[in-house]
């Protein structure tokens, strides 16, 4: 499962794609907010720091509003994937975009049957948000399973792009689940690697080789 990151903070992308884990970047208008920044201006630095797709979502919800603004956000690099919104107007842009070769991200899935359309719009990725699901009193991460099953099917090859993850059992549950790619803000992307007995483990390591004077010398 590839890591993309949920933000637009350029400091915080630059630090985190250096561990080399980073495979994408994912955005939307209200995560550029917070920073303050002209959104286009930051789109093409992050896109210049990770290799791998970063999504920048339109604003307008009308069909040729959103063409209006994909052709903008088309322009800024090759590994844009432009981000649409799950309705009508969002599929059919969808799939002109996804006709002319652009990576396309469908946004705020809550359904398998919603992921299903995208797909046949031609998405290059399907966002459900498995911690809004929870929210509703609904499963989460019942909805990917149900979207990988589908996918499965039928032979579609739009990536499952779990969005809303909340927690590392959230992470956990999509590998097991199948979810091509997880986007997760950086506080969760930090606690991926954190053990409680690594840590205890380590303390003693070091602490042995110390009371044990053992060096490595070169």
């Amino acid at each position: 499962m590839k890591i993309f990151l949920d933000t637009a903070d350029v400091a915080e992308i630059r630090e985190y794609a250096a561990s080399g884990l980073v495979d994408g970047v994912t955005t939307n208008p209200s995560l550029a907010a917070k920073t303050g920044r002209d959104y286009v201006e930051s789109l093409k630095e992050i896109c210049s720091i990770v290799p791998g797709a970063v999504s920048g979502e339109v604003l307008a919800t009308d069909y040729d509003g959103m063409m209006k603004e994909a052709a903008v956000l088309t322009k800024i690099a090759k590994n844009i994937a432009v981000k649409v919104p799950l309705t009508w107007d969002g599929l059919k842009a969808c799939a002109a975009l996804a006709k002319d070769g652009t990576m396309v991200n469908v946004t705020l899935c809550f359904s398998p049957v919603q992921a299903w359309m995208a797909a046949k719009a031609g998405a290059s990725f399907i966002s459900p948000f498995i911690g809004r699901v929870d929210d509703a009193g609904e499963d989460g991460m019942g909805l990917i399973r149900d979207i990988r099953a589908i996918y499965d099917n039928y032979g579609f090859k739009t990536e499952i792009l779990a969005a809303s993850i909340r927690s590392i059992s959230h992470v956990r549950e999509c590998l097991l689940a199948g979810a091509d790619v997880g986007t997760m803000p950086s506080d969760i992307f930090k606690k991926l690697i954190s053990h409680p007995l690594t840590d205890k483990g380590l303390a003693a390591f070091v602490a042995d080789a110390k009371k044990a004077n053992v060096v490595i010398k070169g």
